[in-house]
């Protein structure tokens, strides 16, 4: 499938809405085949192809302007990996699966794997499998808690459900994954001593169930709930860590608002990235997406998600090792 035509001045300015138009025109004239953070990758900590973004970070562009073109501004970017939170694209019309994996591989990006629905797989698991294994993912998951039982046999229960997706998904070749927010990381209400988070580390089967670690929300669960490192969790089981979410945030004036940080582009915050990175064991097996939850209306500056996503993917990729 060859790729869509765009005017690429007349795009941006798209993007844009009704943002300043010299931002559009600034991001259009970076050159498609300049490499952010100058040259070579000597003490780099994120890997370039496994640099990739949740989609719910662009996910007002997906709306308006459709899959093909967004993956087309993604590619040029240099991500190389996406993480679906959805298979519509707005306005822009009904698309399947298979026209999907189409524009992906037109493109050269991956599917890394997909958020949905507890309800998605109690219901549906064989429907979702199936088009996972259409997009090509190694994994599928969700972004909920794994229950709103917060006690010790709550999450006990909840780990048995996921082992048994796990075992159906690894017919498929597919491993199911649960991502956090902050509210894991807290105690059981029965047992205030246990984290409800080791819980269900300790009973979900590490053959058939991973974790993605938002890491800003770990951070998040250890200001709210001290006792833990994120990155511990990680060097302690690193190959349950096939994601991570590279997400950047400021922490809230009381710790225990939300997720006890507000998130930001990537770059602009708090979070100690380079010493996460650098701290970890095995290095690079991981894979790396960006994402910001802010609505994508009220991110600064053209333009836009878009222009979010250039900037971060840069800053991503400038990230190194402290010498």
């Amino acid at each position: 499938m060859a790729k869509h035509s765009i005017d690429r001045r007349a795009f941006l300015r798209g993007l844009a809405g009704t943002t300043v138009a010299v931002g559009a025109a600034t991001l259009t004239e970076v050159p498609a085949t300049a490499a952010p953070g100058g040259r070579g990758g000597g003490g780099r900590l994120i890997p370039k192809e496994r640099t990739g973004i949740q989609l719910y970070s662009v996910r007002d562009k997906i709306a308006e302007y459709g899959f093909a073109r967004v993956f087309e501004e993604l590619s040029r970017i240099g991500y190389r990996e996406v993480e679906f939170a959805g298979y519509t694209q707005g306005s822009v019309g009904a698309i399947t699966p298979q026209q999907i994996r189409r524009l992906l591989d037109c493109n050269g990006l991956r599917a890394s794997g997909s958020h949905r629905g507890l309800g998605d797989f109690r219901n549906n698991l064989d429907q979702e499998l199936d088009i996972a294994r259409t997009l090509g993912m190694r994994y599928l998951g969700t972004a909920q808690a794994p229950t709103e039982d917060r006690t010790v046999d709550g999450y006990k229960a909840a780990a048995e459900e996921f082992n048994g997706w796990g075992a159906r998904a690894a017919r498929w070749g597919i491993t199911m994954y649960q991502h956090n927010h902050t509210i894991e990381f807290s105690f059981a209400t029965d047992q205030p001593s246990v984290r409800l988070y080791d819980v269900f580390l300790e009973h979900t089967d590490p053959r058939v169930v991973a974790l993605e670690m938002d890491i800003l929300w770990a951070y998040g669960g250890a200001r709210k709930y001290p006792g833990f490192r994120p990155i511990d969790y990680v060097n302690a089981h690193p190959h349950r860590y096939p994601l991570f979410h590279v997400k950047d945030g400021v922490p809230l004036p009381d710790p225990q608002q939300g997720n006890s940080y507000a998130d930001v582009e990537f770059g602009l915050g708090e979070i100690p990235f380079a010493e996460f990175f650098a701290a970890l064991r095995g290095h690079g097996r991981h894979g790396y997406l960006w994402e910001q939850d802010t609505a994508p209306d009220v991110q600064p500056n053209p333009p836009g998600s878009l222009g979010a996503a250039e900037r971060s993917y840069r800053r991503m990729r400038e990230l190194r090792r402290k010498r």
